[in-house]
């Protein structure tokens, strides 16, 4: 009698190996996309607080060390590095424009040159370099100013980016910054909450400037250069903005929440320095 194979029972077995090693890739699939978003999430923040506190604490001891430097305590910054997805780019001869570095000029910016009222006591600046500490008592903010807007030197160390064709700090003009909202230490994570009246003070190794929130632009486009502008006002939205000269502060970061498709603007102007 010839023998009959049955092969019914050998396809569904090799249907449920299928299915069960499809099931296994799925879940670790799964669990790489989890801990992606667990290390954005959480873990940069976490290194990026740290080493941004950790730079606070040493321009402070730097400062308050009679003859110390006026610079960073922060031997790793090198300068240069990839434009920062938040900046605002500037039009042809504004200096800082998608995927340039957002460090300092060919030797240095010196701070201090170029208005009334400067007083930064910063001298020449290398790229990338912390000199300066921004304060937001509304949003609990205390993180370094460096300069320049670089994603590698700057940005994504927790820091608060200078844009360097911008003003300095106290000057007459408009000095504009940058920060992270989400991951990287975030420290614009909330000044969508910051209101006509806030304070965003900057210390310096010599003076104390403190600004006072006076408008926001909730959403512009991430191109709208005339927000960075020496007498800030939006080229997408011309009723938000100035008119005349003055010493203002600006303040940019990307939104929606999680994207950097446009940009969220909070304009202050200076109420008051004193020395340090």
């Amino acid at each position: 009698m010839p023998v009959v194979v049955r092969g019914g029972r050998g396809r569904r077995a090799w249907a449920a190996r299928g299915l069960w090693a499809g099931a296994e890739l799925a879940v670790t699939c799964g669990l790489v996309v989890l801990l992606l978003v667990v290390h954005q999430l959480w873990w940069t923040n976490r290194e990026a607080r740290a080493e941004a506190g950790h730079t606070v604490h040493s321009l402070e001891e730097t400062w308050d060390t009679p003859g110390g430097a006026a610079g960073s305590a922060d031997p790793g910054s090198a300068g240069g590095g990839a434009g920062g997805d938040e900046q605002v780019a500037v039009g042809e001869g504004g200096g800082v424009a998608p995927g340039s570095s957002g460090g300092a000029p060919a030797g240095g910016a010196k701070a201090g040159a170029g208005g009334s009222g400067s007083g930064s006591g910063t001298g020449v600046l290398r790229g990338d370099q912390a000199y300066a500490v921004i304060r937001i008592p509304r949003i609990a903010v205390a993180a370094p100013i460096a300069q320049g807007i670089s994603k590698a030197g700057v940005l994504d160390k927790g820091y608060v980016g200078h844009y360097v064709q911008s003003a300095q700090p106290g000057q007459a003009g408009n000095f504009a910054l940058a920060g992270h909202r989400n991951t990287h230490g975030e420290p614009f994570r909330y000044i969508n909450k910051l209101r006509a009246g806030d304070e965003v003070v900057v210390e310096t190794r010599d003076t104390v400037y403190t600004y006072v929130v006076d408008s926001v632009l909730p959403q512009t486009s991430a191109r709208d250069s005339g927000t960075i502008a020496a007498v800030p006002r939006s080229d997408v939205k011309p009723s938000y903005g100035y008119s005349e000269p003055g010493h203002y502060i600006t303040l940019t970061t990307c939104t929606p929440e999680f994207t950097s498709t446009y940009r969220l603007v909070v304009w202050g102007k200076l109420r008051a320095s004193r020395p340090r």
